[in-house]
Formats: structure tokens, C-alpha cells, sequence
């Protein structure tokens, strides 16, 4: 069985991976969407809901999406990074769905052929199928139909993840997305122009930036510690006072024999999309990242994020956030409504 509906609990105690809160007008409440993964237990897998009316006691969870029947995606493998984007009257989701039986082709460079796997555990990152598909409602809780069945929006030669709309001045709607280090060592981040109901790609991606220009490999001292691979992980995007446009996004900073994971972000001066791409400095790190922006019912702009990136324990966490015309900077951490 899928999870049910239980009594409002507070946000701390919420497990929640690659968050993404939306502030619903209309009702008067804060949906927090995230992925489940019941298959130890028999529940299955898919995509869920909180609300809260004050961000601080949050009432669900509450299924709002299951892989179909007969969809390419593997229902049995959990989805990732879910967003919900209101657009033309409609909510439509965007999350990454995998087929792990089906691979990819390995990297290669000429007669080279590259593969990568976990120094602790010794298992091999296999390229396989992954991809972004968009799903349509037509209220914020779903429930949540798949638009296209037979193959993600994104290439489907692509390991891509973590796609995110992205609305330009003109009207016209871009997924902007990562393209997965596994099949690349380098990550990068790309667009692709969607047609004007989401339902499919047109035309090729862009690409934006990789990985390896983030602001803190700029000064690395050369050698095996400043081998790829580069994480590119979830993209965000806002409008910054003056036209520029600034991109959140996620990536692992070198800490001693291993990582970890940090929230960074990138500037557009010129405002387009295309760039070219400024990269700023770390806005939170300790293991923390995969976060996206909001406005609370107030104006107040805040990020949501999740802590604790492969441990047992995933967490959410809130704080204000001041944008200015170079970038964003921290404003409060707001612990009074994540904290214990």
C-alpha cells in the first residue's frame, strides 16, 4: 500500500530528499513534494505531498504520483526530484524517473573507455537509462498523469536528472536540466525549448556550463584530487533586480579523502539563459544542497534544502535568502520552523 495521510507533524521529523515547496495562493497552504520509497515494506515507490499552512506542522503524506503501467520507466526504482510548476491554468511535474535495465552506452574517448565506481564498496556506475519526464494536473495535490509514456522529455541517450521549468521573457518554456557525471565524469548543465503545452522537447539542448567550473576548483592545486568526476546536480532559476539571471545548483566540494555536498550558484549578467555563466561561491555546505527558492505568504524569500546527503537520516531545512544584482547571500537560518 502506498502511505496514507497521518496527524500534522512537525518538519524536522519529515524525511525528505530533493525538496521542492510550493506556495499555493489559492488555498492558503505550502505543498513540500518529495519522492517515497516503500519497496521494503510493500508500498512501492512514487511521489508524495505534505501541507502546512505555517511551515512548521505539516499534515500527509499524501500520494500524488505512480509511475503508470507500461510507461518506460522501472516502477519498482524510486523517482527523484520532484517539482510542480503552475503554468497556463495547469500544475505539471517534473521528476526523474530511471529503467536500470536498460544501459547506456560507457564513456568513451577514443580507443579509451572510462568507468567509475565506489572506492569503499568496489561497484561500478553503470550508465543507464534516466531521464526527466513531465506529468499534468489539474490541481497542485495531483493526482498526476504522465504525459509521455514512451521515453523521457529529456534525450533518451541521455543520463540526465533533476529537470526544472524555466519560463523566458518571451513565453517561451526551456527544461533546463543535469546531464548525469556518470556518463559524462565531467556533469554538466543544459536546456532543452519545450513545446508550448510541455508535452515534448523541440529541437536540441544547449549547453550552459560543466561542472568543473565551479568556484572552488578554480584554485586547486593540480593532481589526483582535482580528477573528475564533477557532480552537476539540481537547477534553479531567478530573475535577480537589474535582468540578471542567477541558477541555484548542487555539487560536491572536495573535504579531505572524500565530499561533500554544497549549495552554490551561478550568474548570468546579461540575463539570458545561454549565459555566459558566473560562478559563485558556496552558500551552504556541511553536506547540504539540492535546494530551490520560494516566497512565503509574507514576500519572504526563502530556501528549502535537505541535509544529510547519504546518511540515514535526510532532513529539510529552512532560510531567508537576499538577492542582489551580483547573486544571492544567506539571510536568516531559519531554525525556529525546521529545528527540533
Amino acid at each position: 500500500m502506498p502511505p496514507t495521510g497521518r496527524p500534522t507533524a512537525p518538519l524536522h521529523s519529515i524525511p525528505v530528499h530533493d525538496p521542492f515547496l510550493l506556495t499555493d495562493r489559492a488555498s492558503g497552504r505550502y505543498l513540500l513534494y518529495t519522492a517515497y520509497d516503500g519497496r521494503a515494506d510493500g508500498r512501492g515507490t512514487g511521489i508524495v505531498a505534505y501541507t502546512s499552512q505555517n511551515l512548521r506542522d505539516w499534515a500527509g503524506p499524501e500520494v500524488v504520483f505512480r509511475v503508470p503501467d507500461g510507461a518506460w520507466p522501472d516502477p519498482g526504482t524510486a523517482p527523484w526530484a520532484p517539482e510542480v510548476h503552475a503554468y497556463r491554468g495547469q500544475y505539471f511535474l517534473f521528476l526523474t524517473m530511471h529503467d536500470p535495465h536498460t544501459a547506456l552506452s560507457p564513456v568513451r574517448r577514443g580507443e579509451n573507455e572510462f568507468a567509475v565506481s565506489n572506492a569503499r564498496t568496489g561497484a561500478r556506475y553503470e550508465p543507464t537509462m534516466r531521464g526527466v519526464g513531465i506529468a499534468v494536473a489539474d490541481r497542485p495535490e495531483g493526482p498526476f498523469r504522465l504525459i509521455r509514456t514512451d521515453r523521457p522529455t529529456t534525450p533518451p541517450d541521455f543520463m540526465a536528472l533533476d529537470g526544472t521549468l524555466f519560463v523566458g521573457d518571451d513565453g517561451t518554456p526551456w527544461m533546463v536540466y543535469a546531464h548525469e557525471w556518470v556518463q559524462l565524469l565531467d556533469g554538466t548543465m543544459e536546456a532543452v525549448r519545450l513545446s508550448d503545452d510541455l508535452g515534448s522537447a523541440v529541437g536540441d539542448p544547449v549547453h550552459l556550463f560543466r561542472g568543473s567550473e565551479a568556484s572552488w576548483l578554480r584554485t586547486r592545486t593540480p593532481g589526483t584530487a582535482a580528477l573528475p568526476p564533477y557532480v552537476t546536480d539540481g537547477p534553479q532559476l531567478r530573475r535577480l533586480p537589474g535582468g540578471a539571471l542567477a541558477m541555484l545548483w548542487a555539487s560536491y566540494r572536495a573535504d579531505g579523502a572524500a565530499g561533500e555536498y554544497v549549495e552554490t550558484y551561478a550568474v548570468s549578467p546579461s540575463g539570458s539563459l545561454f549565459g555566459p555563466w558566473i560562478q559563485g561561491d558556496v552558500l551552504v555546505d556541511g553536506n547540504a544542497g539540492h535546494g530551490m527558492l520560494f516566497e512565503t505568504f509574507d514576500g519572504t524569500l526563502m530556501l528549502v534544502l535537505h541535509r544529510g546527503m547519504n546518511t540515514p537520516t535526510v532532513r529539510p531545512e529552512l532560510h531567508e535568502v537576499v538577492v542582489h544584482a551580483g547573486g544571492l547571500r544567506l539571510g536568516a537560518d531559519r531554525r525556529d520552523l525546521y529545528g527540533p
